[in-house]
């Protein structure tokens, strides 16, 4: 240190001499040579052997920056700010970022302003207040550093560094004000409005659909700039919502050209040289037995007795065949994750060709596929099984209407299209119902839930919602399903072989702590101690499933239940009851399944099959799954507040499904359609919270509204673009 500032001192006299004496020229030459502002690198290594934080002035002392030099040293200090290699704290003072405690993670922002920091590590989420949000979007992976508490008492963090933009491009409406040309993102995790260069509107008019690329991502203080790209069409264009949820969700949906062109090398029907070696089973009566509007077959079953128990038979479409580590194919299938399935459209997970064909397991034709061969008990136990190769063909195609028809609905004789399989169906439900004994005993956790289903009229828009309850011919396919993803997680587990296994945490301490207390005000109560097997869940469901309120009891126990994931650290299956679980039956829209299915052969092999880092496959899954998720929630969002749009002022009955510290959210009986009421519209009264009994309680008058009571509401507004409907109580 004390090296650098006699260094630096020694021009300096110089210049100061000539100043004073009556040389000019001299005077001249050493400001010549007078000392350049210290380098970046020199003010780090300073920072850090003071081993304290240094305000600005103190640094230029010991830095011996002169007045004259000071605000260009403070532009340069500015400068490191924004780079991340130094930081201020509360008081101003300057240290350096690498020897402080900064977080690593990923921007979560909400509608209204501000955000979260997700830590990598796994760490407590921390606030960021909108001020921080201006230089940042949702998904952006930052560098930060804990900056103290806000006055909520939540930890709050300062944006240090964005080190990785997360969007390329946003989608959304164009606006024009007075010559302005900007976007509202349809995100409205978005706040910032997307600035469109002059001339760059691509040719939209105002209020049409667009995609931007952005230009200049946003910063502290400037707004994002981009230019349009694509121009869409009008909001309410047939099949706009899902347009705008595929690029809002950032989902692939063209095939990139190389992907497209060896799936179009590939044959259309089996060929000989693919059959060889392989069991051939084409002459069992396998079924395939789905949905009505199913198009990708990954499943086929047979049955029979054995003795006193049954031999059930899954043949599962054989993709790993045809699709081989790292190709194309597999390149776009593993970005992809899953197919998402859209009310009227699917984006797969493979091409056509595939999905619909050659993997398909369609009627009539020869498929390739790999067979779980299982021996299972009257009591509904799994004896011995073997997985292997095989080539089949579906004899038939069936509905779960028809099957349900068939097996559940007499008179005798009304089977239809599934008549001649009726003595296969009978079998197939007599070791479902064993199974699904095995099921109850295991404890398993059976929550009911009412599916919905929209019917479209000829400008694709919602005619009607109507309920699509399941029955037994869909449990009877799930519990064939289970029993052979049970297998195929033995089966890997048993040769040491490495999988990414389908896990499902049970309760957190906390969620468990808060379950038992809203449980004891119902004088009801769960036990199982600290740890609680689904056994618990299983029986409390039981108990209370005659009660009035059971809607409500059912509502908090599932929400106490963590999310399901995929992972190669085997943590087992709570709802489900397994120790070991993985998903082997649905390899054409689900890539986890072809990786099992991988596995399985290069075990069969005496190999070994490596993906990669599978714990960062099992957390790209899990991405792609919940992805799918909310992309398929917008859409049906937005359908429904379209249909709804014409019944403002409307009431209607319903249930509370959802409790806030803003309002209750309200699920319609009639229309399956669900809106927010906010705390502000249920009565002249200042109305708490109780996030541990999910109720809002009047101080005044003491009126609740707890999750599941029952309530009449009037819809005062559809908002098309926040994709929100709202009530106030009738």
């Amino acid at each position: 240190m004390n090296t650098r500032r006699r260094a630096r001192a020694a021009p300096r006299a110089t210049e100061r001499t000539g100043r004073r004496g009556a040389d000019p020229f001299a005077a001249r030459e050493a400001s010549r040579y007078a000392a350049p502002l210290p380098s970046r690198e020199f003010v780090l290594q300073t920072l850090e052997a003071e081993a304290v934080p240094l305000d600005e002035r103190a640094l230029n002392r010991l830095l011996g920056v002169k007045r004259s030099e000071a605000q260009a040293f403070a532009r340069r200090l500015a400068a490191m700010e924004r780079d991340g290699q130094v930081l201020r704290n509360r008081k101003g003072a300057i240290l350096v970022a690498r020897k402080v405690d900064v977080v690593r993670g990923r921007v979560e922002a909400h509608p209204d302003g501000y955000g979260f920091l997700v830590p990598d590590d796994g760490a407590d989420d921390l606030y960021l207040p909108p001020a921080e949000m201006k230089q940042v979007l949702h998904g952006d992976r930052v560098l930060a550093q804990p900056a103290g508490y806000d006055r909520r008492g939540r930890r709050e963090a300062r944006i240090v560094e964005v080190v990785e933009r997360a969007r390329a491009r946003i989608v959304g409406r164009l606006h024009i004000e007075r010559g302005v040309a900007f976007v509202a993102a349809a995100d409205r995790r978005i706040q910032h409005d997307l600035l469109i260069e002059p001339g760059a509107t691509g040719g939209a008019r105002a209020g049409e659909i667009v995609t931007a690329q952005i230009v200049i991502q946003p910063g502290a203080h400037t707004q994002p700039i981009g230019r349009v790209v694509e121009v869409l069409g009008a909001h309410d264009d047939p099949g706009m919502e899902i347009e705008i949820a595929l690029r809002k969700h950032d989902l692939p949906f063209e095939f990139p050209p190389e992907a497209a062109r060896l799936a179009a090398r590939l044959p259309r029907s089996v060929r000989a040289a693919d059959a060889a070696g392989r069991a051939d089973l084409r002459a069992m009566p396998f079924v395939t037995i789905d949905g009505e509007s199913a198009r990708d077959f990954d499943d086929a079953v047979f049955c029979e007795r054995a003795g006193r128990g049954f031999r059930l038979r899954v043949a599962i479409a054989d993709v790993s065949h045809y699709v081989q580590p790292d190709d194309a194919l597999d390149r776009e299938a593993r970005q992809r994750g899953n197919s998402v399935y859209f009310p009227r459209r699917v984006i797969p997970m493979l091409p056509e060709k595939l999905s619909n064909g050659l993997c398909s397991l369609n009627p009539g034709e020869d498929r390739l596929a790999m067979v779980c061969d299982m021996s299972i008990s009257a009591r509904g136990e799994i004896g011995r099984y073997a997985f292997h190769a095989a080539v089949i063909r579906s004899h038939a195609r069936l509905t779960y209407t028809q099957v349900a028809g068939a097996l559940y609905d007499k008179p005798a004789g009304a089977a239809g299209a599934a008549a001649p399989y009726l003595d296969q169906l009978r079998k197939l439900d007599q070791v479902f119902r064993a199974l699904l004994a095995a099921r109850e005993r295991r404890g398993a956790i059976d929550f009911e839930t009412v599916e919905t289903a929209m019917e479209f009229d000829a400008r694709g828009k919602i005619a009607r919602i109507l309920p699509a309850p399941r029955n037994d011919a869909h449990r009877l396919i799930e519990e064939c399903m289970l029993a052979a993803n049970v297998c195929a997680s033995d089966f890997l587990g048993q040769r040491g072989h490495r999988a990414l296994y389908r896990i499902h945490e049970g309760p957190t301490p906390e969620k468990l702590e808060a379950l038992r207390e809203f449980l004891k005000s119902f004088g009801l109560h769960l036990g199982g101690g600290d740890e609680p097997h689904a056994r618990e869940y299983a029986q409390l469901l039981a108990r209370v499933k005659n009660r009035p309120d059971v809607q409500l009891l059912q509502t908090v126990l599932l929400r106490s239940l963590r999310q399901a994931a995929y992972s190669p650290d085997n943590v087992g299956h709570f709802g489900l009851a397994y120790e070991a679980y993985t998903h082997f039956t649905s390899p054409i829209r689900r890539y986890p399944d072809l990786v099992i299915h991988r596995a399985i052969k290069a075990a069969l092999a005496g190999r070994a099959y490596a993906p990669g880092d599978w714990h960062e496959l099992g957390q790209h899954c899990s991405m792609t799954e919940r992805r799918a998720d909310e992309a398929t929630r917008d859409v049906e969002t937005w359908l429904k507040c379209y249909y709804m749009r014409d019944r403002v002022g409307d009431e209607f009955e319903g249930s509370i499904s959802a409790v806030t510290g803003f309002g209750i959210f309200v699920a319609l009986d009639e229309v399956y359609v669900e809106g927010l009421a906010h705390v502000s519209e249920l009565g002249a009264d200042y109305f708490r919270f109780d996030a541990v009994r999910h109720l809002l309680r009047g101080e005044r008058s003491g009126r609740t509204f707890r999750l599941a009571d029952r309530v009449r509401v009037r819809i005062v507004r559809v908002d098309l673009e926040l994709g929100r409907i709202d009530f106030v109580p009738a």
